[in-house]
Order: C-alpha cells, then sequence, then structure tokens
C-alpha cells in the first residue's frame, strides 16, 4: 500500500501518479495538475514540491477561485503603496514570497484573462512589477498548477490563452476520480476512520462489510473530500466499535451496464470501461476523456476495447479519440 506525503491508494492509476511524481520531482518543470475537484490535487503539488532540491524552501499555494478577481493581482504580485484607494503601505505578493520554493497556483482556469500575459511572463522570464510599480522584481520559482477545468476547451473559447496553457503543460498529470479507483476505497475509509477516531478518542475498528460494498457502488462526485467528509460524519454519530454511516448518505445506484450483471472477472472489466465510456460521452482521448479516467494510455484503451468488442450505442456514432 502507498502511503506517501497522505497519499494512500494501492490502484494502478494512483501508482502511474506517484511514478510521474518520482520522475518530475527532482526537475524544476513546471506540472499541470488535471482532475476533478476533491481528487487530491494539493496532495500532489506538495508531494512533488517535498521531493525536489526545494524541499526547504517555501511552499505557497493561491486558489485563483477563492480571492476576488480585483484583488488576485495584487495577492499574486503584490502592490505598492498608494496603487489604488486603500494601498497605504507597500505588499509582497506570493510570488516572491516563495523565491526559491514552490509557488502552487490552484484552479488556474479561473485565472482572469487579463492577468494571463502576467503569468505568463512570471513562467518564461521570472520576472514580473508590483501593482502600481514600475521596478522589476526577478524570482526563482517553480510553478506547480492544477484545475478541475477542461483548458482546451477554454483555449477554444477564448477565454483561456493558448501559450500560457501549452507553458503550464510541460508536464502535466491526470489524477484519477475515485469511482476509477475503487480498490482505494477500504483503504481510504480506514485511514480516515482511524484518524477521526483518534482525534475524538473513539474507539471505533471495523466497517461492515455492507457498508463497504456502498461505497464501492457509489459514485462518489465529490471523491476524496466527498469519502472524508462522510467518515467524519460516521465517527461522530457511532457509538459503539463499529462505523455507522448515516442513512440515506450513500443513497447511489450501482454501476450501469450495457449487459446485466457481469459473472466474470472480464465481464466486470469490460462493465466498468463501458460505464465510464458512457460517462465521457464516448470520448478515448483528451483530458477529460476515459483513457485519463481509467488510467491508461490512449493507445491502451483502443486495443483494450478492439479485445473485449466495446463498441459504442449506434446512436452515438465511432468512439472519439482525441489526441491526449
Amino acid at each position: 500500500m502507498y502511503s506517501r506525503d497522505h497519499i494512500i491508494g494501492e490502484s494502478l492509476a494512483l501508482r502511474d501518479v506517484l511514478e510521474q511524481v518520482d520522475i518530475v520531482a527532482p526537475t524544476d518543470a513546471t506540472v499541470l495538475v488535471l482532475g476533478e475537484t476533491g481528487t487530491g490535487k494539493e496532495l500532489i503539488a506538495r508531494a512533488i514540491h517535498d521531493r525536489s532540491s526545494r524541499r526547504e524552501r517555501p511552499f505557497v499555494k493561491v486558489n485563483c477561485a477563492a480571492v476576488p478577481s480585483g484583488l488576485l493581482e495584487s495577492e499574486l504580485f503584490g502592490h505598492e503603496r498608494g496603487a489604488f484607494t486603500g494601498a497605504v503601505a507597500q505588499k509582497t505578493g506570493r510570488f516572491q514570497l516563495a523565491d526559491g520554493g514552490t509557488f502552487f497556483l490552484d484552479e488556474v482556469g479561473d485565472l482572469p484573462l487579463e492577468l494571463q500575459p502576467k503569468l505568463l511572463r512570471v513562467l518564461q522570464e521570472q520576472e514580473f512589477e508590483r501593482l502600481g510599480g514600475t521596478r522589476t522584481i526577478g524570482v526563482d520559482v517553480r510553478v506547480i498548477a492544477a484545475t478541475n477545468r477542461d483548458l482546451t476547451e477554454m483555449v477554444e473559447s477564448g477565454s483561456f490563452r493558448e501559450d500560457l496553457y501549452y507553458r503550464l503543460k510541460v508536464f502535466p498529470i491526470a489524477m484519477p476520480a475515485l469511482r476509477d479507483r475503487p480498490e482505494d476505497i477500504e483503504l481510504l475509509a480506514g485511514h480516515f476512520m482511524r484518524r477521526f477516531a483518534g482525534r475524538w478518542n473513539k474507539r471505533i475498528d471495523l466497517i461492515p462489510r455492507d457498508t463497504l460494498e456502498a461505497f464501492r457502488r457509489h459514485r462518489w462526485p465529490g471523491n476524496v473530500r466527498e469519502l472524508e467528509n462522510l467518515i467524519q460524519r460516521a465517527v461522530i454519530m457511532s457509538r459503539g466499535p463499529v462505523l455507522t454511516v448515516p442513512e440515506g448518505d450513500l443513497a447511489a445506484p450501482r454501476l450501469r451496464t450495457s449487459e446485466g450483471p457481469p459473472q466474470t472477472l472480464e465481464g466486470i472489466k469490460r462493465a466498468h470501461i463501458v460505464r465510464v465510456l458512457e460517462d465521457t460521452n464516448w470520448m478515448v482521448g483528451g483530458p477529460r476523456g476515459a483513457a485519463v479516467r481509467l488510467g491508461l494510455k490512449r493507445t491502451t484503451l483502443q486495443s483494450l476495447l478492439k479485445r473485449l468488442g466495446i463498441e459504442p450505442p449506434a446512436e452515438t456514432g465511432s468512439v472519439a479519440s482525441v489526441p491526449a
């Protein structure tokens, strides 16, 4: 079982992500972490920092979606005294605070279009000016960005700069959704149960088998964060050594299949792949395609589809294969 930096699991999809972390961490390459909300993108960013030569230097983060757009430039780059009404003193921006270390730019897809050239300059030239200032400030910063949005679609719509997109996507890492790594659910649930039980001095040491089965059937739209919050609530409610999950919290349908309940390992594999393809509108490649969700290379998935005889419904047409 992997348990590094609170990244827990043994699925092939997660192992692949951690191998990529080990490969890129010693370099200073810009990393773009892609994945749904709650999949653990910040944990991956921290893991990269902790394995890099910058580990003794600052790890600074900013969530672009959490800062009002009117204040984001000052937050990132700082401002000079008098730069705007209320700027009574000079402020050091987060990029300067991260000098020598790592800057984690979360939800970069929410970065306003007018600030994107300034970020591009930092990535390319490692320099910027404070808001209202003229002095150029140089920094030595490694940037790790993350988003749950489809940046390729944003580039096509004109809401995200194409040059910035490719500058961020030097080394992309795709985080798998929790529903695509079901073998990790029991490990994660046990970890969260022990953590919260210890925090509140409770003795809880068993998750019922039917509860674990319900966990595996659940779709987990909020991913690992949803599981963590559910276990926290369950620990609070439990009065004995057995974890009690609030009734109704896991009222979710079983996995959809196109051929009824599978009876063999290959049938289970086939049903899971079909479900992921249905969820991605039969898109194989691309950052939100089935290959990323399954933790496979696009070509590997295409060969698997051919071997298993998986074809899209007639109304869907051919399987879309966008280059990843």
